[in-house]
């Protein structure tokens, strides 16, 4: 038995002590080795392929919809609504309370879209009367708990980084797709919760990553998000190809003492999912 196999199988143990009923992983699509060990001689079955995107932070401010207003919600006001909105969307934490609370937690934002000019007037308002089209999200502090470098690059690569850094900071008007220093280590930002309603959901969807990325400057080097591959919200994303990880894939397995029923494992996919950031 190799040293892989054996550390899922204790791991999987272990879980099962913990009360676990399934246990999952994330990878690659392209990690062959990975998804040998796991779907071959470990049961687990390919379950969700969610995409990663991710956006850098510039010096300058990244555009938002004009049709969307942003405003910020309370920590209670905001587990009010992921819990009557959200509940039932995969992997959806039952402490979100405890996630909201977190000193990683940034904030969560609420983008409404609505010609007839719809004011936040309380969740309560908002739940029993919703505007036309609305997203909401929230953002996780990623580097307060580990950072990230890239390694290997050029000198040449380095600094001609280094130089669209120089030249968005002098003249920010020119809005010049910067790269930020990956070389050394940086911090990152997670958002996470995303979800809305109604026909322009997408464009509140793009406001408020925009926001979010813009509160980002000073303190983090990229923005992400994790998408499931049927939401709809997706589409309006700002995020750069060459930084995002668009065939992501997540398997899952039903640990042995739950044998019997259905099995979430083998379920057809959602429109979204709910990515617990301290899983991260």
């Amino acid at each position: 038995m190799g040293i892989a196999l054996l550390l899922v199988r204790q791991l999987e143990r272990w879980f099962e002590l913990m009360g676990a009923e399934y246990a999952y992983m994330a990878t690659d699509r392209s990690n062959e080795a990975s998804l040998r060990l796991f779907t071959a001689r470990c049961g687990y079955s390919k379950f969700r392929t969610p995409s990663l995107l991710v956006h850098p932070v510039h010096s300058h401010r990244l555009r938002a919809p004009r049709r969307a207003t942003v405003v910020r919600l309370g920590a209670r006001d905001a587990e009010r609504l992921y819990r009557s909105r959200f509940a039932h969307v995969e992997f959806f934490p039952a402490d979100i309370g405890d996630v909201l609370d977190n000193a990683l937690s940034r904030g969560t934002f609420l983008a409404i879209v609505d010609k007839g000019g719809y004011e936040w007037r309380g969740v309560d308002r908002f739940l029993s009367s919703p505007p036309a089209s609305w997203a909401v999200a929230s953002a996780w502090d990623c580097g307060g708990v580990f950072r990230l470098e890239v390694r290997g690059a050029s000198r040449l690569r380095r600094a001609a980084a280094a130089a669209t850094r120089a030249l968005d900071r002098v003249v920010k008007w020119l809005r010049v797709p910067s790269v930020p220093d990956f070389f050394r280590p940086f911090a990152g930002w997670f958002v996470y919760g995303l979800g809305g309603d109604g026909r322009d959901a997408a464009v509140a969807a793009e406001a408020l990553f925009a926001s979010i990325v813009n509160m980002a400057r000073g303190a983090a080097a990229a923005v992400a998000v994790e998408v499931a591959a049927l939401d709809p919200l997706r589409s309006r994303i700002p995020h750069w190809r060459c930084l995002s990880c668009a065939e992501d894939l997540w398997c899952m397995k039903r640990l042995g003492g739950h044998a019997d029923g259905w099995d979430w494992a083998r379920s057809a996919p959602g429109r979204s999912i709910f990515v617990d950031p301290r899983e991260v």
